[in-house]
This record gives structure tokens, sequence and C-alpha cells, in this order.
């Protein structure tokens, strides 16, 4: 079947007999939830409509193109009651978390006391994202490379910290921010105005602050599928986190990634599985918060080697857009096998893909929505959806990123060219995208 076996570490569970579930044609099809809105969900979804052994896929919220797989049901992320109620009605099989909100609120452990299969980690587990303390903490406990980093409540006592240290300064705060929580301050009066924001404003909640030593490096996404001990890696990613041409502008939560990456050699890739992502999951399960689903490492190869930069719980976005296109395996396997403590296989193509964002003027800050998208039609890649409504029969933007225009190619010049030509095929007055997704690469 040519199949890629990738158990790395952990003590062997029972395993999936692949060759009778994939020929199982008559058994009864599932039933599956998606919990998120976003491009994200948009690929998961997309992956999810080519298994033969799914039945019927529910969206909650879903956008106007997940529409195109999947049935959209009007119930928040956060709707933690509304959304197990509707798991239990229509018999749902198998629900997989999107985002970092719902999984931080529990979910997973509501749905898991209630008898249902749902993929993604528990509250607990959840943690290595929603607190950077704890993520740090775990990194120094068990010697997995990261900067090095101070804890803070006060705002003066933050200051005075970075004062007394060499610019810039990464300036973190202590939990769920949809990305924008970070920030680089290359200056004094940059860092008194994000600490500010973070401390005293209050403006991502009451929390702290975390501070590291700044590092310089190209940085890279290294997703797995995790189910305790066991760890399998996906390809990887690059995302562009700046808003702007030349990694300009404000941090977002990401303008377009690129894959395979000519930068990370395979010894680079090897050092990263060995000594960051299996010790991580073994790091879990020895704090007694085992992980099951994705563990996403968003790292960085330094001139003294690859470090950690952030850990998050769930799959990223925009990577996944680019990464699950490229998975030959059946998701819907994968997604069970580790919701049920199974061994899984995977398979994945390696062509080069690039996806570029297009966003709200204005974005990450304040912007407006409610503008028509015409175009969509006239290109010939794929386009996934990440903030976008129907009203009237128009399609319409109604978040801060909006589409994810996906290229590929025999090369990552030629993918971005694709991307590129259908980018420009796409009208709308409100929205702007980066040029030079990739270009380093190319």
């Amino acid at each position: 079947m040519g199949i890629i076996t990738t158990i790395l570490g952990g003590k062997k569970q029972d395993s999936i007999h692949w060759n009778e579930v994939i020929h199982m044609e008559n058994v009864e099809k599932m039933n599956v939830l998606i919990i998120g809105g976003g491009g994200r969900e948009h690929a998961i979804a997309d992956a999810l409509s080519k298994s033969s052994k799914i039945s019927k896929i529910y969206c909650a919220p879903g956008n106007a193109g997940i529409a195109e797989y999947a049935e959209l049901v009007a119930l928040k992320d956060t709707d933690m009651n509304g959304l197990l109620s509707f798991a239990i009605e229509k018999q749902i099989d198998l629900t997989v978390v999107g985002g970092e909100t719902s999984l931080a609120l529990g979910i997973v452990d509501v749905f898991k006391e209630n008898g249902l299969r749902i993929f993604g980690p528990t509250q607990k587990a959840t943690q290595i994202e929603s607190s950077k303390k704890f993520a740090k903490d775990l990194m120094i406990k068990y010697d997995i490379p990261t900067a090095a980093y101070e804890v803070f409540t006060d705002f003066n006592e933050a200051l005075n910290h970075v004062k007394e240290k060499p610019l810039p300064a990464v300036l973190k705060y202590d939990g769920l921010a949809a990305g924008k929580g970070v920030v680089i301050a290359e200056t004094i009066e940059d860092a008194e105005h994000a600490l500010k924001d973070m401390l005293v404003n209050d403006k991502f909640g009451e929390g702290k602050v975390v501070i590291e030593d700044f590092l310089e490096g190209p940085e890279f996404s290294f997703m797995c599928f995790v189910s305790g001990a066991d760890v399998y890696p996906m390809v990887l990613a690059q995302d562009h986190k700046r808003a702007f041409d030349g990694d300009k502008g404000p941090n977002t939560g990401g303008m377009g990634a690129y894959g395979p990456l000519p930068f990370i050699t395979k010894d680079d890739e090897k050092f990263a599985l060995e000594n960051i992502m299996k010790p991580t999951a073994l790091a879990m399960l020895e704090e007694g918060c085992p992980f099951s689903g994705v563990l996403y490492g968003g790292l960085m190869k330094t001139k003294n080697g690859i470090k950690v930069i952030e850990f998050n719980a769930r799959f990223g976005d925009p990577e996944t857009e680019i990464v699950l296109p490229r998975l030959k395996s059946d998701i819907f396997d994968i997604f069970c096998g580790i919701a049920d403590g199974k061994t899984i296989e995977i398979e994945w193509d390696n062509f080069p893909i690039l996806g570029i964002v297009m966003a709200s003027k204005g974005y990450p800050g304040d912007y407006e929505t409610g503008y028509e998208i015409n175009g969509l039609d006239n290109s010939e890649t794929t386009i996934y959806h990440m903030g976008t409504t129907e009203k009237d029969g128009k399609l319409l933007t109604s978040g801060g990123r909006v589409l994810m225009v996906v290229g590929k190619g025999k090369n990552l010049n030629e993918a971005r060219t694709n991307a590129l030509k259908a980018v420009k095929k796409i009208e709308c007055k409100n929205l702007f995208y980066r040029t030079d997704i990739g270009v380093k690469a190319c």
C-alpha cells in the first residue's frame, strides 16, 4: 500500500488493522462535527470530505466556504452546552476541535465525560498554549531548548527588566490573544506601550507577561499528531507573521505560508523531533497532562541550534491550509486513531505549495467587514475561506483574515506565481495581501 510508518517513541498500543478498516466499505458511515469557522477548519473539512467513511459533516459555526462540504450550525465555538447537545442529538461519531478557545474552555473534557469521541487535548494539556508561563516552565524543567525568560505581573518591574536587557525584547502575554499577544519591542517606548496594554489596560484580559531574550534566525512550524508518548510528524511549513512585505508591520495570526523548506535539513528536522517534539510529549505525560491531538511547535533555527519560540495545542492557521493538502492518508482514520489512543500510520506528499492570505484593511488592528467579494470562480487554485459569510446571494467579508489562496507547482517559485495570479483575479476593495510570501525560498 506504500504506507510510511511514523511511530516515534512511547509504548506501542493496540494498532488499527488498516487493511481491514480500509476495505470495510459495508460498515455504517460516520457523522463528524468540526468546531470553528476559519481557514484551518475549511482545510480540515476539505480533507475530511475525501474520506469514504463519512456520511455527513457538520461545522459550528463554519463559514461560506466550509458550506461546500458541511452543514453549518449556528453555534459559537464557546457554547459548550449547545455543542454538546447538538453532538448528542445528531449522534456525532467524531468531533474535531479547530481553535484554541474551545480547547482552553475544556470542551474535550466535557465531551469525554459524556462518552463522545473528540479530537483534541484536554483543558489541562491545552495549558501548553493557553499559558506561556506553563510552557516556558515545562521547557526549562525538561531541558527543551528555548530562550531565557522572566515572568512579571507588575508594569514597573517589567519595564525596568526590559531597560536592563539589550534590545529588542520579546514580550508575550501569558494567555490566549488570537496570535496578537506577542510584541518584539525595538525601543523602550515600544516596550512601555506594549506592557501598558498587557498589564495596565488589560487589552487581552488580566494576566502575566513573559519577557524573553530575543533570538535570531528563520522560523518554521513543526506540527505533529500526538497520542501520549507517540509522536507522528507532519510536513514542515513556514508562516509569515508580519502584516506587510519585507516582514514589516505588526504581528498577525499569519499572512501566508509555504513548504517544503529549503533552509531546514533532514538533520535539523531530526533534531527538532528528537530533542523538542518527542521530549515535550513525554514531559506532558510526566506532568500528569498527557497530550492528545496536534502539538504545534513554533521553532527557530538560530546560530546556537533550533529553539522553541512557542507551542500551540492545535493546528496552526494558516499552516494547516498548505500542510493538509499534502496528506495522502485518510484524515478521518488519523483523527479517530489519535482520539482512541491507537497506533496510526501516515503517508505524505511533498510537492511545493504556497498560500497567500487576503486580509481586511486595518488588520490586525481595527477593520471593517461586509465588503462584497467577487472573482473566486475565475481561479483554478484552491481558496480556503477564513472570514466570509453569504448574505442575499453575495459573498461578504466577515473577519480580519478573509481568504487563503493556495498555489501548487513543480517548484516553490511556480507555486508562488500561481498563488499570486489567483489573488489578482479576486475583486474586493477592502482586502490587502503580502506579495513576498516564500520569496526568500524561491
